[in-house]
Protein backbone atom coordinates (compact mmCIF):
# COMPACT_ATOMS: atom_id res chain seq x y z
CA UNK A 1 0.00 0.00 0.00
CA UNK A 2 1.64 3.45 -0.75
CA UNK A 3 2.66 5.35 2.32
CA UNK A 4 -0.11 8.41 1.80
CA UNK A 5 -2.79 5.48 1.81
CA UNK A 6 -1.58 3.70 4.60
CA UNK A 7 -3.66 5.86 7.40
CA UNK A 8 -6.63 7.11 4.60
CA UNK A 9 -7.85 3.24 3.63
CA UNK A 10 -8.11 2.24 7.31
CA UNK A 11 -9.90 5.65 8.58
CA UNK A 12 -12.18 5.38 5.25
CA UNK A 13 -12.78 1.73 6.00
CA UNK A 14 -13.45 2.72 9.67
CA UNK A 15 -15.57 5.75 8.83
CA UNK A 16 -17.74 3.38 6.37
CA UNK A 17 -18.27 0.95 9.07
CA UNK A 18 -19.76 3.16 11.39
CA UNK A 19 -21.85 4.77 8.59
CA UNK A 20 -23.59 1.83 8.28
CA UNK A 21 -25.03 1.67 11.87
CA UNK A 22 -27.84 4.19 9.89
CA UNK A 23 -28.82 1.76 7.82
CA UNK A 24 -30.87 0.71 11.03
CA UNK A 25 -33.21 1.07 13.16
CA UNK A 26 -33.83 4.31 14.18
CA UNK A 27 -32.64 5.21 11.51
CA UNK A 28 -33.75 3.11 9.16
CA UNK A 29 -31.94 4.34 5.89
CA UNK A 30 -31.70 0.72 4.59
CA UNK A 31 -29.68 1.46 1.40
CA UNK A 32 -27.25 2.83 3.14
CA UNK A 33 -25.58 -0.55 4.45
CA UNK A 34 -25.61 -1.45 0.85
CA UNK A 35 -23.43 2.06 -0.10
CA UNK A 36 -20.84 1.26 2.86
CA UNK A 37 -20.38 -2.69 1.77
CA UNK A 38 -19.77 -1.19 -1.61
CA UNK A 39 -17.23 1.00 -0.49
CA UNK A 40 -15.33 -1.22 1.77
CA UNK A 41 -15.19 -4.19 -1.07
CA UNK A 42 -14.16 -1.40 -3.13
CA UNK A 43 -10.99 -1.13 -0.90
CA UNK A 44 -10.52 -4.31 -0.96
CA UNK A 45 -10.25 -4.24 -5.03
CA UNK A 46 -8.09 -1.68 -4.51
CA UNK A 47 -5.57 -2.71 -2.24
CA UNK A 48 -6.38 -6.58 -1.82
CA UNK A 49 -3.22 -7.68 0.09
CA UNK A 50 -4.65 -5.32 2.91
CA UNK A 51 -8.13 -6.53 2.79
CA UNK A 52 -7.79 -8.44 6.36
CA UNK A 53 -6.72 -5.11 7.85
CA UNK A 54 -9.50 -3.35 5.92
CA UNK A 55 -11.91 -5.70 6.65
CA UNK A 56 -10.87 -5.18 10.55
CA UNK A 57 -11.14 -1.48 10.84
CA UNK A 58 -14.65 -1.90 9.53
CA UNK A 59 -16.06 -4.10 11.83
CA UNK A 60 -14.20 -1.67 14.40
CA UNK A 61 -16.55 1.22 13.42
CA UNK A 62 -19.21 -1.08 12.62
CA UNK A 63 -19.68 -2.27 16.26
CA UNK A 64 -18.10 0.46 18.25
CA UNK A 65 -20.76 2.72 16.72
CA UNK A 66 -23.48 -0.18 16.36
CA UNK A 67 -22.59 -1.27 19.99
CA UNK A 68 -22.01 1.65 22.25
CA UNK A 69 -24.97 1.54 24.18
CA UNK A 70 -23.45 -1.94 26.15
CA UNK A 71 -21.08 1.22 27.99
CA UNK A 72 -24.99 2.14 29.39
CA UNK A 73 -25.36 -1.10 30.68
CA UNK A 74 -22.08 -1.56 32.26
CA UNK A 75 -21.30 1.86 33.37
CA UNK A 76 -24.85 3.76 34.19
CA UNK A 77 -26.20 0.59 35.50
CA UNK A 78 -23.40 -1.79 36.35
CA UNK A 79 -21.46 1.04 38.51
CA UNK A 80 -18.15 -0.13 36.23
CA UNK A 81 -16.03 2.91 36.31
CA UNK A 82 -16.15 4.99 32.75
CA UNK A 83 -12.69 4.07 31.39
CA UNK A 84 -13.21 0.33 32.44
CA UNK A 85 -16.90 0.23 30.69
CA UNK A 86 -15.27 2.35 27.60
CA UNK A 87 -12.47 -0.30 27.61
CA UNK A 88 -14.50 -3.30 27.70
CA UNK A 89 -17.21 -1.60 24.87
CA UNK A 90 -13.53 -1.29 22.96
CA UNK A 91 -12.36 -4.33 23.34
CA UNK A 92 -15.83 -6.26 22.56
CA UNK A 93 -15.85 -4.19 19.12
CA UNK A 94 -12.41 -4.83 18.72
CA UNK A 95 -13.04 -8.91 18.97
CA UNK A 96 -16.23 -8.71 16.96
CA UNK A 97 -14.28 -7.13 14.29
CA UNK A 98 -12.45 -10.13 13.66
CA UNK A 99 -15.63 -11.31 11.88
CA UNK A 100 -15.11 -9.00 8.81
CA UNK A 101 -11.55 -9.46 8.93
CA UNK A 102 -11.70 -12.84 8.47
CA UNK A 103 -13.88 -12.07 5.02
CA UNK A 104 -10.71 -9.66 4.55
CA UNK A 105 -7.76 -12.32 4.44
CA UNK A 106 -10.73 -14.95 2.54
CA UNK A 107 -10.20 -12.04 -0.42
CA UNK A 108 -6.80 -11.57 0.03
CA UNK A 109 -6.09 -14.70 -0.44
CA UNK A 110 -8.23 -14.88 -3.63
CA UNK A 111 -9.08 -11.81 -5.39
CA UNK A 112 -9.55 -13.42 -8.42
CA UNK A 113 -13.09 -14.94 -7.04
CA UNK A 114 -14.31 -12.11 -5.23
CA UNK A 115 -17.90 -11.93 -6.24
CA UNK A 116 -18.24 -15.56 -5.03
CA UNK A 117 -16.47 -15.50 -1.79
CA UNK A 118 -16.87 -12.49 -0.21
CA UNK A 119 -20.50 -12.29 -0.28
CA UNK A 120 -20.34 -16.28 1.27
CA UNK A 121 -17.47 -15.67 3.90
CA UNK A 122 -19.73 -12.72 4.44
CA UNK A 123 -22.93 -14.67 5.78
CA UNK A 124 -20.84 -17.28 7.12
CA UNK A 125 -19.07 -15.05 9.38
CA UNK A 126 -22.10 -13.92 10.55
CA UNK A 127 -23.63 -16.73 11.17
CA UNK A 128 -20.61 -18.14 13.11
CA UNK A 129 -21.01 -14.98 15.39
CA UNK A 130 -24.43 -15.91 15.96
CA UNK A 131 -23.22 -19.23 18.29
CA UNK A 132 -19.96 -18.68 18.77
CA UNK A 133 -19.79 -18.06 22.77
CA UNK A 134 -22.95 -18.39 22.77
CA UNK A 135 -23.46 -16.16 20.13
CA UNK A 136 -24.25 -12.06 19.37
CA UNK A 137 -26.03 -12.00 16.02
CA UNK A 138 -27.08 -7.97 16.63
CA UNK A 139 -26.28 -6.24 13.30
CA UNK A 140 -26.65 -8.87 11.35
CA UNK A 141 -26.43 -6.77 8.03
CA UNK A 142 -29.94 -8.39 6.73
CA UNK A 143 -31.41 -6.83 9.76
CA UNK A 144 -31.07 -3.64 8.11
CA UNK A 145 -33.60 -4.29 5.31
CA UNK A 146 -36.71 -4.94 7.31
CA UNK A 147 -39.07 -4.25 6.89
CA UNK A 148 -39.27 -1.87 3.62
CA UNK A 149 -36.12 -3.11 1.73
CA UNK A 150 -37.50 -5.06 -0.97
CA UNK A 151 -34.68 -7.68 0.42
CA UNK A 152 -37.40 -8.17 3.09
CA UNK A 153 -39.64 -10.05 0.79
CA UNK A 154 -37.37 -13.11 0.78
CA UNK A 155 -37.48 -13.46 4.99
CA UNK A 156 -39.74 -15.65 5.35
CA UNK A 157 -37.90 -17.73 3.00
CA UNK A 158 -34.09 -17.76 3.63
CA UNK A 159 -34.31 -15.89 7.01
CA UNK A 160 -31.79 -12.73 8.28
CA UNK A 161 -28.65 -14.37 7.13
CA UNK A 162 -30.26 -15.21 3.69
CA UNK A 163 -30.71 -11.77 3.13
CA UNK A 164 -27.26 -10.50 4.32
CA UNK A 165 -25.95 -12.57 1.57
CA UNK A 166 -27.95 -11.24 -1.01
CA UNK A 167 -26.97 -7.89 -0.10
CA UNK A 168 -23.57 -8.77 -0.14
CA UNK A 169 -23.78 -10.41 -3.33
CA UNK A 170 -25.42 -7.19 -4.49
CA UNK A 171 -22.80 -4.87 -3.32
CA UNK A 172 -19.76 -7.59 -4.71
CA UNK A 173 -21.76 -7.46 -8.19
CA UNK A 174 -21.62 -3.96 -8.26
CA UNK A 175 -17.90 -3.54 -7.52
CA UNK A 176 -16.99 -7.20 -9.20
CA UNK A 177 -18.75 -6.43 -12.58
CA UNK A 178 -19.02 -10.30 -14.44
CA UNK A 179 -21.34 -11.33 -16.43
CA UNK A 180 -23.76 -12.36 -13.58
CA UNK A 181 -24.01 -8.82 -12.66
CA UNK A 182 -27.66 -8.68 -14.73
CA UNK A 183 -28.64 -10.83 -12.05
CA UNK A 184 -29.08 -7.65 -9.55
CA UNK A 185 -31.80 -6.78 -11.62
CA UNK A 186 -33.89 -10.23 -11.10
CA UNK A 187 -32.96 -10.34 -7.45
CA UNK A 188 -34.51 -7.23 -6.42
CA UNK A 189 -37.33 -7.38 -9.14
CA UNK A 190 -38.38 -10.97 -7.11
CA UNK A 191 -37.93 -9.55 -3.96
CA UNK A 192 -40.88 -7.16 -4.80
CA UNK A 193 -43.07 -9.98 -5.67
CA UNK A 194 -42.52 -11.96 -2.35
CA UNK A 195 -43.85 -9.10 -0.95
CA UNK A 196 -47.26 -9.76 -1.53
CA UNK A 197 -46.94 -13.86 -0.78
CA UNK A 198 -48.41 -15.03 2.30
CA UNK A 199 -46.80 -18.19 3.62
CA UNK A 200 -49.37 -18.39 6.74
CA UNK A 201 -53.20 -18.26 6.79
CA UNK A 202 -55.18 -16.80 9.78
CA UNK A 203 -56.80 -19.22 12.63
CA UNK A 204 -59.22 -18.53 14.93
CA UNK A 205 -60.96 -14.95 15.74
CA UNK A 206 -58.76 -11.82 16.35
CA UNK A 207 -58.26 -12.19 19.77
CA UNK A 208 -58.09 -8.59 22.08
CA UNK A 209 -54.54 -8.01 23.64
CA UNK A 210 -53.26 -5.66 26.07
CA UNK A 211 -49.33 -5.06 26.07
CA UNK A 212 -48.21 -3.12 29.60
CA UNK A 213 -45.33 -0.85 29.90
CA UNK A 214 -44.55 0.06 33.27
CA UNK A 215 -42.14 2.31 32.67
CA UNK A 216 -39.89 1.24 35.93
CA UNK A 217 -36.48 2.71 36.05
CA UNK A 218 -33.57 0.17 36.27
CA UNK A 219 -31.76 2.55 38.95
CA UNK A 220 -35.08 1.67 41.85
CA UNK A 221 -36.20 -1.96 40.57
CA UNK A 222 -34.65 -4.06 42.62
CA UNK A 223 -34.60 -1.86 45.41
CA UNK A 224 -36.80 -3.50 48.63
CA UNK A 225 -38.46 -0.12 49.50
CA UNK A 226 -39.23 0.28 45.72
CA UNK A 227 -41.03 -3.30 45.17
CA UNK A 228 -44.27 -2.93 46.41
CA UNK A 229 -44.98 -0.15 44.61
CA UNK A 230 -43.85 -1.91 41.55
CA UNK A 231 -46.29 -4.58 41.83
CA UNK A 232 -49.23 -1.95 42.42
CA UNK A 233 -47.94 -0.29 39.38
CA UNK A 234 -48.46 -3.60 37.12
CA UNK A 235 -51.58 -4.50 38.85
CA UNK A 236 -53.54 -1.06 38.37
CA UNK A 237 -52.43 -1.12 34.63
CA UNK A 238 -53.53 -4.66 34.19
CA UNK A 239 -56.86 -4.46 36.07
CA UNK A 240 -57.31 -1.25 33.87
CA UNK A 241 -57.39 -3.46 30.66
CA UNK A 242 -60.10 -5.76 29.60
CA UNK A 243 -58.25 -7.69 26.85
CA UNK A 244 -58.58 -11.60 26.88
CA UNK A 245 -54.90 -11.72 27.10
CA UNK A 246 -52.46 -9.43 29.09
CA UNK A 247 -48.97 -9.19 28.75
CA UNK A 248 -46.68 -7.84 31.09
CA UNK A 249 -42.39 -7.28 30.48
CA UNK A 250 -39.58 -9.82 31.76
CA UNK A 251 -39.34 -9.78 35.42
CA UNK A 252 -41.76 -7.24 35.75
CA UNK A 253 -42.82 -8.50 39.85
CA UNK A 254 -39.33 -8.29 41.00
CA UNK A 255 -39.54 -11.31 43.31
CA UNK A 256 -39.06 -14.56 42.85
CA UNK A 257 -42.90 -16.39 42.40
CA UNK A 258 -42.44 -18.27 45.62
CA UNK A 259 -42.50 -14.55 47.64
CA UNK A 260 -45.43 -12.71 45.59
CA UNK A 261 -47.76 -12.45 48.20
CA UNK A 262 -50.91 -14.98 47.61
CA UNK A 263 -53.94 -12.14 47.32
CA UNK A 264 -51.35 -10.65 45.21
CA UNK A 265 -51.78 -13.12 42.32
CA UNK A 266 -55.34 -14.02 43.14
CA UNK A 267 -56.41 -10.29 42.21
CA UNK A 268 -54.66 -10.68 39.11
CA UNK A 269 -56.32 -14.29 38.26
CA UNK A 270 -59.87 -12.90 39.07
CA UNK A 271 -59.10 -9.85 36.85
CA UNK A 272 -58.14 -12.26 34.30
CA UNK A 273 -61.10 -14.49 34.31
CA UNK A 274 -63.41 -11.91 34.64
CA UNK A 275 -62.10 -11.02 30.98
CA UNK A 276 -62.29 -14.46 29.85
CA UNK A 277 -58.65 -14.79 29.54
CA UNK A 278 -55.43 -14.88 30.71
CA UNK A 279 -52.57 -12.61 32.07
CA UNK A 280 -49.10 -13.60 31.18
CA UNK A 281 -46.23 -11.82 33.27
CA UNK A 282 -42.28 -12.17 33.98
CA UNK A 283 -40.96 -13.11 37.18
CA UNK A 284 -37.88 -14.67 38.70
CA UNK A 285 -38.55 -18.25 39.58
CA UNK A 286 -36.81 -20.14 42.39
CA UNK A 287 -36.76 -24.20 42.77
CA UNK A 288 -36.73 -26.32 45.90
CA UNK A 289 -33.06 -27.36 44.38
CA UNK A 290 -31.63 -24.34 44.64
CA UNK A 291 -31.66 -23.27 40.92
CA UNK A 292 -33.81 -20.11 39.52
CA UNK A 293 -34.87 -19.15 36.50
CA UNK A 294 -35.98 -15.85 34.19
CA UNK A 295 -39.10 -17.07 33.63
CA UNK A 296 -42.55 -16.56 32.22
CA UNK A 297 -46.10 -17.69 33.94
CA UNK A 298 -49.42 -16.94 33.79
CA UNK A 299 -52.97 -16.61 35.60
CA UNK A 300 -56.35 -16.82 34.81
CA UNK A 301 -58.96 -19.47 33.24
CA UNK A 302 -56.34 -21.61 31.65
CA UNK A 303 -54.05 -23.92 34.34
CA UNK A 304 -50.72 -22.29 35.51
CA UNK A 305 -48.18 -22.78 32.77
CA UNK A 306 -44.09 -21.25 33.11
CA UNK A 307 -41.59 -20.56 30.30
CA UNK A 308 -37.84 -20.70 31.64
CA UNK A 309 -35.47 -18.90 29.88
CA UNK A 310 -32.94 -20.92 28.12
CA UNK A 311 -30.56 -18.54 26.02
CA UNK A 312 -28.81 -17.00 28.53
CA UNK A 313 -26.68 -13.90 27.95
CA UNK A 314 -22.91 -14.19 29.49
CA UNK A 315 -22.15 -12.22 32.20
CA UNK A 316 -25.51 -10.32 32.32
CA UNK A 317 -27.67 -13.63 33.42
CA UNK A 318 -24.99 -15.95 34.15
CA UNK A 319 -21.52 -16.44 34.73
CA UNK A 320 -19.19 -18.42 31.96
CA UNK A 321 -16.05 -19.98 33.61
CA UNK A 322 -16.89 -18.95 37.39
CA UNK A 323 -13.61 -20.05 38.21
CA UNK A 324 -12.09 -17.40 35.98
CA UNK A 325 -14.75 -14.74 35.52
CA UNK A 326 -16.62 -14.71 39.07
CA UNK A 327 -14.89 -11.77 40.10
CA UNK A 328 -16.98 -9.59 37.45
CA UNK A 329 -19.74 -10.48 39.35
CA UNK A 330 -17.53 -8.07 42.47
CA UNK A 331 -17.46 -5.43 39.73
CA UNK A 332 -20.92 -5.09 38.38
CA UNK A 333 -24.15 -4.68 40.25
CA UNK A 334 -26.49 -7.03 37.89
CA UNK A 335 -29.20 -8.47 40.32
CA UNK A 336 -29.66 -12.44 39.48
CA UNK A 337 -26.88 -12.59 37.71
CA UNK A 338 -26.58 -16.28 37.95
CA UNK A 339 -29.91 -17.69 36.19
CA UNK A 340 -30.27 -21.23 35.37
CA UNK A 341 -31.43 -22.46 31.90
CA UNK A 342 -34.85 -23.60 30.91
CA UNK A 343 -35.04 -26.15 28.68
CA UNK A 344 -34.34 -26.76 24.76
CA UNK A 345 -37.89 -27.47 23.72
CA UNK A 346 -40.83 -26.15 25.98
CA UNK A 347 -44.14 -25.88 25.17
CA UNK A 348 -46.33 -23.41 23.89
CA UNK A 349 -49.11 -21.47 26.62
CA UNK A 350 -52.10 -22.22 25.93
CA UNK A 351 -54.03 -19.45 27.12
CA UNK A 352 -56.36 -17.54 25.59
CA UNK A 353 -57.99 -19.19 22.55
CA UNK A 354 -54.58 -19.35 21.13
CA UNK A 355 -51.22 -21.22 21.32
CA UNK A 356 -48.85 -18.68 22.27
CA UNK A 357 -45.06 -18.70 22.27
CA UNK A 358 -42.98 -17.00 24.51
CA UNK A 359 -39.44 -15.53 24.64
CA UNK A 360 -37.19 -13.68 27.22
CA UNK A 361 -36.02 -10.62 25.82
CA UNK A 362 -32.49 -11.65 24.18
CA UNK A 363 -33.76 -15.13 22.85
CA UNK A 364 -35.25 -13.11 20.37
CA UNK A 365 -32.15 -12.62 18.42
CA UNK A 366 -31.96 -16.50 17.23
CA UNK A 367 -34.55 -16.96 14.57
CA UNK A 368 -33.34 -20.89 14.72
CA UNK A 369 -34.81 -20.66 18.14
CA UNK A 370 -37.75 -18.83 17.49
CA UNK A 371 -39.49 -21.61 15.32
CA UNK A 372 -38.76 -24.23 17.97
CA UNK A 373 -42.44 -23.72 18.86
CA UNK A 374 -43.58 -23.56 15.09
CA UNK A 375 -46.11 -24.93 13.52
CA UNK A 376 -48.21 -25.24 17.19
CA UNK A 377 -47.64 -21.80 18.21
CA UNK A 378 -49.87 -19.11 16.57
CA UNK A 379 -48.45 -16.35 18.61
CA UNK A 380 -45.64 -15.05 19.41
CA UNK A 381 -45.20 -13.07 22.62
CA UNK A 382 -41.54 -11.34 23.40
CA UNK A 383 -41.22 -9.93 27.19
CA UNK A 384 -38.01 -7.78 27.67
CA UNK A 385 -36.50 -5.38 29.97
CA UNK A 386 -34.49 -2.92 27.67
CA UNK A 387 -33.75 -0.19 30.24
CA UNK A 388 -30.59 -1.89 30.80
CA UNK A 389 -29.64 0.47 27.75
CA UNK A 390 -31.08 3.39 28.53
CA UNK A 391 -32.20 6.17 25.75
CA UNK A 392 -29.93 4.74 23.22
CA UNK A 393 -30.71 2.72 19.96
CA UNK A 394 -30.88 -0.32 21.60
CA UNK A 395 -34.34 -0.97 22.04
CA UNK A 396 -35.25 0.11 18.46
CA UNK A 397 -32.59 -2.47 16.90
CA UNK A 398 -33.86 -4.86 19.17
CA UNK A 399 -37.74 -3.83 18.25
CA UNK A 400 -35.85 -4.28 14.51
CA UNK A 401 -35.28 -7.67 15.35
CA UNK A 402 -38.21 -8.23 16.32
CA UNK A 403 -39.38 -7.76 13.04
CA UNK A 404 -37.37 -9.88 11.00
CA UNK A 405 -38.61 -12.69 13.54
CA UNK A 406 -42.42 -12.01 12.75
CA UNK A 407 -41.18 -12.00 8.85
CA UNK A 408 -39.50 -15.52 9.10
CA UNK A 409 -42.06 -17.10 11.17
CA UNK A 410 -44.95 -15.59 9.64
CA UNK A 411 -46.69 -15.37 13.28
CA UNK A 412 -47.39 -11.59 14.83
CA UNK A 413 -44.92 -10.86 17.33
CA UNK A 414 -46.40 -9.18 20.57
CA UNK A 415 -43.52 -7.38 23.16
CA UNK A 416 -44.58 -6.48 26.16
CA UNK A 417 -41.39 -4.21 27.36
CA UNK A 418 -40.63 -2.44 30.66
CA UNK A 419 -39.69 0.88 29.20
CA UNK A 420 -39.68 0.08 25.08
CA UNK A 421 -40.32 -0.57 22.59
CA UNK A 422 -43.70 -2.41 23.58
CA UNK A 423 -45.10 -3.04 20.31
CA UNK A 424 -47.35 -5.78 17.99
CA UNK A 425 -46.05 -6.46 14.88
CA UNK A 426 -47.71 -7.67 11.85
CA UNK A 427 -46.79 -10.65 9.90
CA UNK A 428 -44.84 -8.76 7.04
CA UNK A 429 -42.65 -6.97 9.68
CA UNK A 430 -44.70 -4.35 9.81
CA UNK A 431 -45.39 -2.66 13.35
CA UNK A 432 -49.07 -2.24 13.58
CA UNK A 433 -49.13 -0.06 16.95
CA UNK A 434 -46.37 1.08 19.35
CA UNK A 435 -46.35 2.76 22.29
CA UNK A 436 -43.93 6.09 23.08
CA UNK A 437 -40.60 5.14 24.84
CA UNK A 438 -40.01 5.66 28.45
CA UNK A 439 -44.11 6.18 29.13
CA UNK A 440 -46.32 4.25 31.40
CA UNK A 441 -49.04 3.19 29.39
CA UNK A 442 -51.04 0.05 28.44
CA UNK A 443 -51.55 -0.92 24.27
CA UNK A 444 -54.39 -2.22 23.51
CA UNK A 445 -55.10 -3.37 20.41
CA UNK A 446 -56.68 -6.56 18.14
CA UNK A 447 -53.69 -9.51 17.59
CA UNK A 448 -54.60 -11.98 14.95
CA UNK A 449 -53.22 -15.92 15.63
CA UNK A 450 -51.74 -17.70 12.18
CA UNK A 451 -51.08 -20.74 11.26
CA UNK A 452 -48.91 -22.90 8.80
CA UNK A 453 -45.02 -22.72 8.27
CA UNK A 454 -42.87 -20.25 6.12
CA UNK A 455 -40.25 -22.06 4.40
CA UNK A 456 -37.84 -20.65 7.33
CA UNK A 457 -39.56 -22.07 9.73
CA UNK A 458 -39.24 -25.55 7.55
CA UNK A 459 -35.78 -25.30 6.73
CA UNK A 460 -34.20 -22.65 8.95
CA UNK A 461 -30.47 -21.35 7.60
CA UNK A 462 -29.65 -24.30 5.68
CA UNK A 463 -30.85 -22.60 2.26
CA UNK A 464 -28.94 -19.46 3.12
CA UNK A 465 -25.84 -21.64 4.39
CA UNK A 466 -26.25 -24.17 1.10
CA UNK A 467 -26.14 -21.36 -1.24
CA UNK A 468 -23.28 -19.60 0.73
CA UNK A 469 -21.41 -23.35 0.67
CA UNK A 470 -22.18 -23.32 -3.45
CA UNK A 471 -20.73 -19.87 -3.73
CA UNK A 472 -17.64 -20.86 -2.03
CA UNK A 473 -17.25 -24.22 -3.93
CA UNK A 474 -17.87 -21.94 -6.92
CA UNK A 475 -15.06 -19.33 -6.05
CA UNK A 476 -13.13 -22.55 -5.75
CA UNK A 477 -13.49 -23.95 -8.65
CA UNK A 478 -12.59 -20.31 -10.46
CA UNK A 479 -9.12 -20.33 -8.50
CA UNK A 480 -8.33 -23.85 -9.45
CA UNK A 481 -9.01 -22.93 -12.83
CA UNK A 482 -6.49 -19.82 -12.70
CA UNK A 483 -4.30 -20.10 -9.95
CA UNK A 484 -1.76 -18.01 -11.32
CA UNK A 485 -4.60 -15.60 -10.63
CA UNK A 486 -4.30 -16.33 -6.84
Amino acid sequence: MPHKNSLIMPIAALLLGAMSVFGFAPFGWWGVPLLTLVGLFALWRRAPAHSAMLGWAFGLGYFGAGVSWIYISLHTFGEMPASLAALAVLLFAAFLALFPAVVGYIHQRSPSSAIWSVPASWILMEWVRGWIFTGFPWLAVGYSQVPVSPLAGYAPIIGVFGISLLLAWTAAALVWRSRYSWLIIVLWAGAWLMHDVRWTQPVGAPLSVSLVQGNISQSVKWQPEQVWTTLQSYRDLAQQSTARLIVLPETALPLFFDQIPVDYLADLASHARQNGGDILFGVPERLSNGHYYNSVMNVGTAATQVYRKSHLVPFGEYIPMKPVFGVITEVLHIPLSDFSRGDLYQPAFQIAGQQVAADVCYEDVFGEEIIRALPQATLLVNVTNDAWFGDSIAPWQHLQIAQMRALESGRQMLRATNTGATAIIDVDGVVLKQLPLFTRATLTTQAQGYQGLTPFARFANYPALILAGLMLLVALWRIMKHPQSI
